[in-house]
């Protein structure tokens, strides 16, 4: 459907962004139409990524028949790649979303297979392999075993040195609900013990080198210091709520954040590199920034720029950069301007496959922006920075530095022009995905078919977290009042930890909730937001829908559009006037058309203008026309003129 065809919106602003460029291309969406396709996908795939992501979980799993009980399977695909293993960071990452589900809506299903991830793990930990042993943790940054539990002997890059810190972050998130629901002693006997020997790797281990997260670089990574930094944050909390300690976490959790600073780079207007300690010949623009905001979302912490809050003016920033660098390289992009959703790989640079997008990262992408909109909803308002001024102005164009408090018309065109950009990532994905649901790692960069490993587990996972953020569902916090302090000193101190085998673990039935979700949610301001009720019992709509039509023959290449005194209609800017569809133009009845959402009760002066094919403008005569959005029950209204 051509852009122009229809243009029911949500937002004023969106309104300009999707219409008021020149390269509208055809097949563009209008933001009604993106968001109704959008929640289609979502309320279709939902399932069918829960169930395929539930399918890679031994040992019942549909697809990972011969895995262990517990063990989470990378991807059935076992030729050309082969990824017939279990990785500890994949798993850990799988499990963190199907326990952040858990901990929303109560679900014995999930329940089992959490308490069989944490089995599986405690038994992992006890096996010796190429990183090492459990007796000094060494062997704890092995990335990847058979799926029988066993240790991968095979070259690999190791050690990896996120997994441990995600692996207790995912079973952290399960202890918390265990204690919010009146079970600790079952958090302490049977998770904890499994928990402190993640948490005493970090500690000992946090300031050496390792392989990244895409398995390719040694070095330090940013993705690896803030699971890291959040890991020993959250672990510590956990172990004071079970009266017991973590040696190190309250001491080296600060040093991990002040080194986490270090990989922020002021280039290219911002952002944070993936690697450092290493010179890998790239730039470091990779959707590891992005990941480690999504994967570091506290709504607590508001849009903190220290742990990298996803609404941060330098996590924005790095959103703006890491996109941007996909725009020019891949075929399936060509043609996408600034400031629309593109398809997301992993760095430019990228040969593995011939370097394609991914749909996780396409995901992570949108969840980002999802998780932005939620702090700014819940804290009402929205702040531009200098820094995150470049990543405004690509979707808002009369952005400006300041700070813009919900229920203002700046805030909501911000908001819902954010937004849509968030729902164009989702469109990608649900482009390229193939028809039956199933996920791929990569889809190609020329046409768009999926490849590499099919039904990737982790690719599931992405969706389920972005399609929960996406409709206000967010994970229960991890930070305290001093996770954002940064020392005014970094120090590389690291502590030797105490480690122990623990593999009896075993967990009592019957544990099932006593108190309500945690889990917040929020509602997005939209068309039909509602208000205090009328004497006739009917809510106030707080914006509508106002309908604009005109009548004005036209020549073939003139387009009519509306301009006036409100910053929604360009502020009298003929450049920025807002186009209107002639989808309904016929000779005897030439109408042009389009709908804008207003703010009830919103006032303002406007004419309509005539654009030739040379680009000169044509005014309608004086006097300005004025109008007023209703204040009343309906979300709709029109308004009819004859150009004078």
């Amino acid at each position: 459907m051509h852009a122009l065809s229809s243009l029911l919106l949500l937002g004023s602003v969106a309104f300009q962004h999707v219409l008021a460029r020149p390269s509208v291309r055809a097949g563009d969406f209008d933001g009604a139409i993106l968001k109704r396709s959008v929640d289609d996908f979502v309320a279709k795939e939902e399932p069918i990524a829960l169930q395929e992501l539930l399918c890679n979980i031994g040992a019942s799993g549909c697809n990972a028949q011969g895995a262990n009980s517990g063990l989470v399977v990378a991807s059935p695909s076992r030729t050309d790649p082969d990824y017939w293993y279990t990785w500890t960071r994949d798993a850990a990452l799988v499990f963190t979303a199907i326990v952040d589900r858990f901990s929303n809506k109560y679900d014995a299903g999930l329940q089992q297979s959490i308490q069989q991830y944490i089995v599986a793990q405690a038994k992992l930990q006890t096996v010796s392999n190429p990183s090492g042993s459990l007796s000094d943790g060494s062997g704890l940054g092995e990335p990847k075993y058979n799926v029988d539990g066993s240790a991968f002997t095979g070259a690999w890059g190791r050690p990896q040195r996120d997994g441990p810190a995600l692996r207790a972050i995912a079973m952290i998130g399960y202890s918390k609900w265990l204690v919010a629901n009146g079970y600790s002693s079952t958090a302490s006997s049977a998770v904890w013990p499994v928990i402190k020997n993640d948490l005493a790797y970090v500690v000992q281990y946090w300031n050496k080198t390792g392989f990244d997260l895409w398995e390719e670089v040694n070095g330090s990574s940013f993705f690896t210091t803030a699971a890291q930094h959040r890991a020993l944050v959250e672990g510590s909390a956990l172990a004071k709520s079970l009266g017991t300690t973590c040696p190190g976490c309250d001491a080296i959790a600060p040093q991990i954040l002040c080194f986490q600073q270090s990989y922020w780079t002021t280039n290219l207007g911002g952002y944070a590199r993936a690697n450092i300690n290493v010179n890998t010949g790239r730039q470091e623009r990779d959707a590891n920034s992005i990941l480690a905001s999504i994967h570091s979302f506290d709504p607590v912490l508001g849009c903190d720029a220290a742990t990298f809050q996803p609404c941060s003016d330098r996590a924005l920033s790095s959103h703006k950069v890491v996109v941007d660098s996909f725009r020019s390289i891949y075929s399936i992009n060509s043609g996408i301007p600034t400031g629309y959703a593109v398809a997301v790989g992993r760095y430019s640079e990228d040969v593995y496959y011939n370097g394609n997008p991914w749909y996780l990262n396409t995901l992570a992408a949108a969840e980002q922006l999802y998780d932005a909109l939620y702090v700014w909803q819940t804290q009402k308002s929205i702040t531009i920075t200098s820094t995150s001024l470049p990543f405004f102005k690509d979707i808002y164009p009369s952005a400006v530095v300041g700070s813009y408090a919900a229920g203002t018309q700046t805030y909501t065109d911000i908001y819902n022009a954010v937004f849509l950009y968030g729902e164009g990532f989702m469109n990608v994905v649900q482009k390229y995905i193939q028809t039956n649901g199933s996920i791929a790692e990569q889809f190609d960069r020329n046409n768009g078919q999926p490849l590499s490993a099919r039904d990737l587990t982790w690719s599931y996972a992405a969706f389920l977290t972005a399609a929960a953020r996406r409709a206000g569902i967010v994970p229960v916090g991890w930070a305290v009042p001093s996770a954002s302090s940064v020392p005014s000193v970094c120090s590389a101190t690291s502590q030797v930890g105490s480690y122990s085998a623990f593999t009896a673990v075993s967990f009592p039935s019957g544990q099932t909730p006593v108190t309500t979700a945690t889990s917040a949610t929020f509602t997005k301001p939209t068309v039909s937001a509602t208000g205090t009720p009328t004497q006739t019992g009917c809510p106030v709509a707080t914006a509508v829908a106002v309908t604009f039509t005109v009548k004005k023959a036209t020549t073939f290449g003139q387009t009519v559009k509306i301009v006036g005194s409100s910053a929604n209609l360009g502020s009298w800017d003929p450049t920025k006037a807002v186009a209107l569809s002639a989808n309904q133009y016929t000779s005897s009845n030439p109408i042009w058309s389009g709908t804008l959402n207003l703010s009830a009760g919103q006032s303002f002066q406007y004419k309509y203008i005539v654009v030739n094919t040379d680009g000169t403008v044509t005014w309608e005569a004086d006097p300005n026309r004025s109008y007023t959005a209703p204040a009343s029950c309906s979300s709709t209204a029109s308004r009819s003129d004859t150009w004078q």
